[in-house]
């Protein structure tokens, strides 16, 4: 599955979305036109009756009518839009508490609960997306679920009670991919705009409803604002109704896109289309009031009448089913009722840690990362899997699986906020035990004694755990780390900052860690701004590219000749013109300050740029047939900033 080019469809859906709304709301400013001309002619007839002089003629055009309706139904849907996108700039969190969902704590062990949050946890490891938070809503007996935000750093996956009691572990994860799959092609961005643009054009009728209940002062006035309510109420309706078409519209062909992304994470087309197989037996409706503002986001339909399946958000499930599971027998599933009540004690089995799913197919998702940070060891050759999108065959190391490297007590200290931020310090301790004694000194007038202490209690631990491990692990923090309190997380950076920075120098991780964790946080604290494409052409952004190339092929080789191979072996996948200048640039001018501006830069280009930039710095790390670890750390650096996070091992097809 090629994200960057579902990332690009998503982008001129939006494009195609604002038109459809600008049409809309040019056919609402006509009728409401038309309305404020027979309120205008009505108040004239009424006045000239009170007055005993002659009535005016009704008048079509009026101009400056015309211009004032223009511009107050426009200030209206505008405000009403902005007022709404405003309500959800927090991302997926908002949208999940505006439906009455509740923030699962990472440390919960009702069974149904930590299977749902073991789920989670396993496909984002698999994955490399960071952690999103989990909610459940629990007043909705319908088996569903959605996936909300504006990017990969705020996305949140919500679902209904009846879905994580409901289903069977299998089930579970294929829905769970289908969310996914909606976080990594660049549909939840799309989702809520369209909410906040559906939000101003209900204004309309919510003002024609205030008009309806109000009344004259005087008896004797024939008052026009309920009249003139009413017809409100009606052209508000008529946009709504044509705003549903649209969300519709958009929503069904990815849903689709999203089934099929969800079997090829999982390797489990069963999972899925038992999944849907429960939702047609039971049904997937949901019952909070604001649910149709919602209704394109959600896994399945969550509205119960679709006006002859024109207003319907999503295909029929036989088609979905069929789809994925051609010997389908027609045949809907109905829930056991003892799967909630009788049989706590297999959930809770089935809550139990096991191997995370395959891989994400990205356009990376062929690469393997070697075990340790020393140069690996001899590889067999038959031992290469798919490499990235027409790279050359790789030399790979095998590993065991992600999850199997992840010691519990890591893992549990990043679902708590204080143990999440002392395990990103003991990450950054030296080795070195007269250094580190230093730092730890340092950290003591920094941060909390029991803070403190729980670096020391970590620290083993660590250093322990396989390299390849220690961005995973970050990643499973970030959703312990959004619940700081602004004032923690400014000392929280700052004691970052001085952490890196202790030894005199900033190595690799380091970089890595902290643009990481400043990328994903950031806009959470209001320290960062939503990123938006900016860049549709490479020209541009070639010294940005050089740089990036550079710096991969820098920290692959001390050979100056295997530097220059590998530069020449990536360089022609960004598709440059060749007057562009792409050259290898000097080791001076790849450092980490000229790295972390060329990413922000390159953040901003369009999905197809970024693609083409994957695309060279995996043929950058890849030509030497191995990739090492720090080589790896970089490549994961450089996918996160552009908003395509890659799995830290490649499963086999």
């Amino acid at each position: 599955m090629d994200f960057f080019a579902q990332q690009d469809h998503a982008r001129r859906k939006t494009k195609t979305l604002i038109v459809y709304f600008v049409l809309a709301v040019i056919s609402m400013i006509v009728m409401i036109y038309g309305v404020a001309v027979l309120a205008v002619f009505y108040v004239g007839q009424n006045s000239a009756r009170h007055h005993y002089v002659e009535q005016a003629p009704l008048v079509v055009w009026n101009p400056e009518l015309f211009v004032v309706v223009t511009l107050g139904t426009l200030a209206v849907i505008f405000c009403g839009s902005a007022y709404k996108t405003m309500a959800l700039s927090a991302g997926g969190s908002a949208v999940a508490e505006s439906l009455g969902g509740r923030l699962l704590d990472a440390n919960s062990h009702e069974p149904n609960e930590r299977k749902l949050l073991n789920v989670v946890e396993e496909m984002s490891i698999a994955s490399g997306v960071p952690m999103p938070q989990v909610y459940v809503m629990d007043h909705e007996e319908g088996i569903n679920a959605f996936a909300a935000g504006h990017s990969t750093s705020d996305a949140a996956i919500s679902v209904t009670r009846g879905c994580m009691t409901k289903l069977s572990r299998d089930e579970l994860q294929g829905v769970i991919g289908h969310e996914f799959s909606h976080i990594l092609n660049g549909d939840m961005r799309m989702n809520i705009r369209l909410m906040g643009i559906l939000f101003g054009i209900v204004c309309i009728a919510t003002i024609g409803r205030i008009l309806l209940y109000m009344r004259s002062s005087n008896s004797r006035d024939k008052n026009p604002l309920p009249l003139i309510g009413i017809l409100l109420l009606i052209i508000g309706g008529l946009g709504l109704f044509f705003g549903r078409l649209i969300q519709a519209a958009i929503s069904r062909q990815r849903e689709f896109l999203a089934d099929a992304s969800s079997v090829q994470f999982t390797r489990n087309p069963g999972g899925l289309s038992g999944a849907l197989q429960k939702l047609g037996g039971f049904g997937s409706e949901v019952e909070s009031p604001h649910a149709s503002d919602a209704s394109h986001m959600f896994f399945g339909n969550a509205l119960t009448s679709s006006f002859m399946d024109a207003m319907a958000t999503h295909p029929p499930l036989e088609q979905r089913i069929r789809a994925i599971d051609p010997n389908w027998d027609g045949k809907f599933k109905q829930v056991p009722d003892d799967v909630t009540d009788d049989r706590v004690e297999q959930l809770f089995q089935r809550a139990k840690p096991r191997s995370s799913p395959p891989i994400f197919n990205n356009p990376l998702a062929g690469i393997l990362v070697a075990a340790g940070s020393q140069a690996p060891p001899p590889i067999p050759t038959d031992t290469g899997l798919r490499p990235p999108v027409n790279a050359p065959p790789l030399k790979l190391q095998y590993a065991d699986p992600m999850r199997d490297v992840l010691p519990e007590n890591l893992r549990q200290a990043a679902r708590e906020p204080q143990a999440a931020m002392a395990m990103i310090y003991a990450m950054l301790l030296s080795n070195d035990e007269t250094l580190r004694a230093t730092q730890l000194a340092g950290l003591a007038g920094r941060t909390a004694q029991d803070v403190l202490d729980k670096v020391s209690e970590l620290y083993p631990a660590v250093m322990q755990a396989a390299t390849r491990a220690r961005l995973p692990l970050v990643n499973l923090t970030l959703p312990a780390l959004r619940q700081l309190d602004a004032g923690q997380f400014s000392q929280f950076s700052q004691t970052l900052e001085w952490l890196i920075g202790s030894d005199g120098r900033v190595e690799l991780f380091e970089f890595v860690l902290q643009k990481m964790v400043r990328r994903h946080l950031a806009p959470k604290f209001g320290l960062a701004q939503r990123t938006t494409v900016q860049f549709y052409t490479l020209k541009p952004l070639v010294p940005d590219c050089a740089v990036i190339l550079s710096a991969l092929a820098y920290v692959g080789s001390d050979d100056a000749g295997e530097i220059q191979k590998a530069f020449v072996t990536g360089a022609p996948f960004l598709r440059a013109p060749e007057d562009s200048g792409l050259l290898l640039a000097p080791a001076g001018q790849c450092g980490v300050e000229q790295v972390s501006a060329a990413l922000d830069r390159l953040a901003l280009a369009a999905p197809i740029i970024k693609k083409n930039l994957l695309e060279a710095a995996a043929h950058v790390v890849g030509a030497d047939g191995v990739i090492l670890e720090n080589e790896a750390e970089l490549l994961r650096a450089v996918a996160d900033s552009l908003d395509c996070p890659i799995p830290p091992l490649g499963g086999a097809e």
